[in-house]
């Protein structure tokens, strides 16, 4: 006798979340540009909803330290294996890009590179200081991850003095053994404090948090108050989309409405800037936020 296996279909996505594909001449300049040199972007590797539209713009988040991550995050679509050694000229290329592209707001991150004594923090200092030297007025954002809260290895890259060091949450407290692999609540806001206490607040934080992964509306107020605690400066929330069948399911989309219902009481609690929106994700429109100037 037969079997017959019946597999979960994925709920159907909402009608805000259906997007149109822009594509112009602008997108495929900006995908010959990432080929030519050899780049990884995390809108291709973590198979970001927006990427279309950012490289449409002529935009685009530059991933270094290879595309192999040594974590293996039930949300992220980037590869999980050993990765391979560092390029050591590829900071010469991320800031050729910046300056082929024309830049004046520059988001880098990278993969987790639990491998190396440093986390690759070294990696990333270099190409800080690469891509300023080619592109001095330029302001540098950096989406770190946690380095495993190494003093050594967070002060390599704010001695590089980016303006906006970004490590994300993520989720909340109770989800993140689930969500985030090797990963620490409360390690990921050591980080962030970290970050204010050593540059006296000379450098902005962010972080982000995913909606959709079965979090409460208490829970998340919990974790925004505690991003608060640890003085983050700007917030972005956006909705959790499973990559695959692979990856973690979605348990609720949350809608527009609500969106902006937790960016008004994100703005209450004090950060200085916040993104709340279904499609937001760390660094979408990240050029459009205006750095005040630090007193």
């Amino acid at each position: 006798m037969s079997k017959t296996v019946l597999l979960k279909q994925r709920e159907r996505i909402p009608e805000w979340l259906r997007l149109k594909l822009p594509r112009n001449s602008a997108f495929t300049q900006t995908r010959g540009l990432i080929e030519e040199l050899g780049l990884n972007t995390v809108c291709e590797s973590a198979k970001c909803p927006n990427h279309w539209e950012c490289w449409s713009k002529g935009t685009a988040t530059f991933m270094i330290a290879g595309d192999r991550c040594t974590r293996a995050c039930g949300f992220c679509a980037v590869n999980t294996s050993k990765p391979l050694p560092l390029e050591n000229d590829e900071p010469n290329r991320v800031a050729e890009a910046v300056f082929r592209m024309k830049l004046k707001h520059v988001v880098i991150t990278a993969v987790a590179r639990d491998d190396l004594q440093d986390g690759g923090a070294n990696h990333f200092r270099e190409t800080i200081d690469a891509v300023r030297l080619r592109n001095p007025e330029i302001i540098i954002e950096v989406l770190v991850p946690d380095f495993l809260d190494k003093d050594d290895s967070l002060d390599m890259v704010l001695n590089a003095r980016p303006e906006i060091f970004n490590h994300n949450l993520e989720t909340i407290r109770r989800l993140t053994p689930k969500v985030r692999s090797r990963a620490n609540y409360d390690r990921s806001l050591s980080v962030l404090k970290k970050v204010k206490e050593r540059c006296e607040g000379t450098i902005y934080t962010k972080s982000g948090i995913m909606l959709g992964l079965g979090e409460t509306e208490s829970e998340l107020f919990e974790s925004l108050s505690d991003l608060r605690s640890a003085n983050c400066d700007m917030i972005t929330l956006g909705q959790y989309l499973q990559p695959s069948l692979c990856h973690l399911p979605v348990v609720n989309y949350v809608t527009p409405s609500k969106f902006e219902e937790y960016g008004a009481k994100a703005r209450d609690m004090g950060f200085m800037h916040v993104a709340s929106g279904p499609m937001v994700r760390s660094s979408y429109h990240a050029d459009e936020f205006q750095l005040p100037p630090n007193g």
